[in-house]
C-alpha cells in the first residue's frame, strides 16, 4: 500500500504557466454561472508562480479579452506598455537593413499588442484564480503520471523531499502526494517530461509531425533613461548566425527596462555551433550595442520554443486527460507569439472538460475539445504561418524568409500553396565534427557580453546539491566513447547555463561531468543530444530558476 496520501479534486491542473491558469479560471468561470461546485488545483514546480516562466514577451491580448475582459481596468501589469513601433532588421556584421511593412502581411505588425513580462502576467492570473477558489500549490512538481486499472489517467504524484543523492531518505524525508482527478490537464511548457511520457504511451504524435524547438536566451537590462522608448519592439535576422536560423529580440518594457534575447533553432548542424555565445557576440552589434551601453544587465534565463507549428500538435486528447498550452505546442514561429494561443487552449479544454464533470463522466476522453480546438482561430492562425519555420530551417535565412512570406502571402490572399512541409526531429541534424568548421568566439568583455556562469548566477537558480540528479543518463558511457569522438560532445555548447563538461581531457582520461545545480530547466539537453541519452526529469520542488520578472 502507498504510503503516499491522497486528494481527490474534479479537474488537477499540471503546470502554473498561462495556459494552466487560464484553463482554472475558465473552469470557475463557468461553475459560478453555472451554480455548481468544481475542485480544481494546479500544481506548479516553480518556488512560486512566475518562477520558471520565461518570455519576450509581445503578447497579443485576444485570449485574454474573451477569458476576463476588463483586464485593463483591472491592475493587470500587461496594460502598463502597448506596443508602439515595430521594427524587423535584418543584420550584417556592421549594419542593418529594415524590412517594410509593406512587405509583411498585417498579422506580422505588432497592432494592438503590449510588452511585458509573462511571469508577471501569471502572478496576476494566479490572483485572479485563487480568488475564485482555485487551490494552486507552488514548489510542488508533478513526477509521476498516475493510471487507473483501464489505462486511464487518474492524476498525478507530486516528487518525495528529503532524498539524498544515492536515493536514500534522509532525516527530512516526506513522500510525495497524490492529486487525483477526473480529468487532469497537462501545461507542462515545452518539451514536458510527463508531456513525453504521455505521448509514448497513448501514441499522440502518430499522425503529425515531429515537434522542433528553439533555445531562447533572455537578458534584462536597466538602461540610460535617454535610450529607453516604452513601447518599441525590434526583432533581427541574419547576423552572427550562418548555418542556423534563428534572430534577436529587443523590447522596450516599463521602469526602464529592455528584455532581449536571441533565439537559436535547435535543428543546427555544426556541434561546435554555441548557442550563447552567439547570443553575446550579437549583442556586440553595434545597432544593438548601442541600447545597452551605460546600462546594467540586471537578470538572465533560457528556455526551449516549440516551434514545429501547425502539423506538430499531437493528437490533444486521452483518456483521463489532455494536452493544453505549450505542452502541445500553438506557438506561432514567425509573430514569435504562443501565450494567447497558450490561453485559448486552456479555456476550450476547460470548456469541454465542465461539461463533462457535469455529464458526472470521469477518466474518458473528453471527445469535444480536440474538435473545438482544430476549427478555433487557433487553427486559423496557425495553418497560416505552417510552412514558415520548416522554409527557414531547409532553405536558409534568406531564401527561407522570402518562401515563407511569399507562403505567408497566398494564404492570406486563400491561395496558399498545397502543401504541408515536414519536419526531422533536431537531434538528428547534428553533423560529425570534422565536416565542421570550428567557430571562434571571442571572450566576454564583462560589459556587453559575459560567461556562462556569472549568467546563470542572475537567474537565482538553486538545487538542493543532495539529491537525486534530475539529468539522467540512459547510458553514462555514451558522453564519452560516442559523443565525444564524433560531435565533441556538443552537450558542453548547447546547454545555456554550463551544466555539462568534459574534464580531464588534457591529462588523457576524460571525464563528462553534470553540474545539475546549474540548471536552469530549459530542457535543450532532452531535445539536442545527438543520440537522446539525457533525460530531463523533476528535481526536488521548488528547485530550478526564480525569475523575478522574465
Amino acid at each position: 500500500m502507498s504510503e503516499r496520501e491522497s486528494m481527490p479534486y474534479d479537474v488537477v491542473i499540471v503546470g502554473g504557466g498561462p495556459a494552466g491558469l487560464s484553463a482554472a479560471i475558465r473552469l470557475k468561470q463557468l461553475a459560478n454561472a453555472a451554480g455548481r461546485e468544481i475542485s480544481v488545483c494546479i500544481l506548479e514546480k516553480g518556488s512560486e508562480i512566475g518562477a520558471h516562466i520565461l518570455s519576450g514577451a509581445v503578447i497579443d491580448p485576444k485570449a485574454l479579452d474573451e477569458l476576463l475582459p476588463e483586464w485593463r481596468e483591472m491592475g493587470c501589469p500587461l496594460a502598463d506598455v502597448p506596443v508602439t513601433d515595430n521594427q524587423h532588421w535584418f543584420l550584417t556584421k556592421g549594419g542593418k537593413f529594415g524590412m517594410p511593412h509593406i512587405f509583411t502581411p498585417k498579422f506580422m505588425h505588432n497592432e494592438g499588442t503590449y510588452t511585458g513580462s509573462l511571469g508577471n502576467l501569471c502572478r496576476w492570473l494566479a490572483e485572479q484564480a485563487e480568488g475564485l477558489g482555485v487551490e494552486i500549490f507552488p514548489g510542488f512538481p508533478a513526477a509521476e503520471i498516475l493510471y487507473n486499472e483501464d489505462g486511464s489517467v487518474k492524476g498525478v504524484a507530486t516528487g518525495d523531499m528529503g532524498v539524498d543523492r544515492e536515493g536514500n531518505h534522509k532525516g527530512d524525508y516526506q513522500p510525495g502526494m497524490e492529486l487525483h482527478g477526473r480529468y487532469t490537464l497537462f501545461a507542462e511548457g515545452a518539451r514536458g517530461h510527463l508531456t513525453k511520457q504521455l505521448k509514448a504511451k497513448f501514441a499522440l504524435e502518430a499522425d503529425c509531425e515531429p515537434q522542433v524547438y528553439g533555445l531562447g536566451m533572455k537578458e534584462l537590462w536597466d538602461i540610460d533613461p535617454a535610450k529607453h522608448k516604452p513601447g518599441l519592439v525590434i526583432h533581427t535576422q541574419g547576423w552572427p548566425l550562418t548555418d542556423a536560423y534563428g534572430g534577436g529580440f529587443l523590447y522596450h518594457q516599463a521602469n526602464g527596462q529592455v528584455a532581449l534575447g536571441f533565439v537559436v533553432g535547435l535543428s543546427y548542424r555544426n556541434p561546435h555551433l554555441f548557442p550563447f555565445e552567439e547570443f553575446q557576440r550579437w549583442k556586440q552589434h553595434p545597432e544593438i550595442r548601442k541600447y545597452l551601453e551605460g546600462g546594467k544587465r540586471v537578470s538572465y534565463g533560457a528556455r526551449a520554443i516549440n516551434e514545429g507549428g501547425w502539423q506538430s500538435v499531437p493528437k490533444l486528447e486521452f483518456p483521463g486527460g489532455a494536452l493544453i498550452g505549450c505542452s502541445a505546442g500553438f506557438v506561432n514561429v514567425p509573430r514569435i507569439k504562443g501565450t494567447h494561443t497558450a490561453m485559448k487552449s486552456g479555456m476550450l479544454a476547460a470548456e469541454s472538460v465542465f461539461d463533462a464533470v457535469v455529464a458526472d463522466r470521469a477518466g474518458d476522453e473528453l471527445g469535444t475539445y480536440e474538435s473545438t480546438l482544430r476549427s478555433s482561430w487557433i487553427a486559423d492562425e496557425l495553418q497560416l504561418v505552417k510552412n514558415a519555420e520548416p522554409a527557414v530551417s531547409k532553405f536558409g535565412g534568406t531564401l527561407g524568409t522570402i518562401l515563407a512570406g511569399i507562403d505567408m502571402w497566398m494564404r492570406v490572399l486563400k491561395i496558399g500553396l498545397p502543401i504541408t512541409m515536414k519536419h526531422k526531429p533536431d537531434h538528428t541534424k547534428l553533423w560529425r565534427k570534422e565536416h565542421c568548421p570550428k567557430i571562434d568566439y571571442p571572450k566576454p568583455d564583462g560589459v556587453i557580453s559575459f560567461d556562462r556562469l556569472s549568467s546563470v548566477f542572475l537567474s537565482n537558480t538553486n538545487h538542493e546539491e543532495d539529491q537525486p540528479c534530475h539529468l539522467q543518463l540512459k547510458d553514462p558511457s555514451v558522453p564519452i566513447s560516442y559523443n565525444l569522438p564524433l560531435y565533441d560532445e556538443p552537450a558542453q555548447r548547447y546547454c545555456p547555463a554550463g551544466v555539462y563538461e568534459v574534464v580531464g581531457l588534457d591529462e588523457g582520461n576524460p571525464r563528462f561531468q553534470i553540474n545539475a545545480q546549474n540548471c536552469v530547466h530549459c530542457k535543450t539537453c532532452d531535445i539536442k543530444d545527438p543520440t537522446q541519452n539525457i533525460n530531463w526529469v523533476t528535481p526536488e520542488g521548488g528547485g530550478g530558476p526564480n525569475y523575478p520578472n522574465m
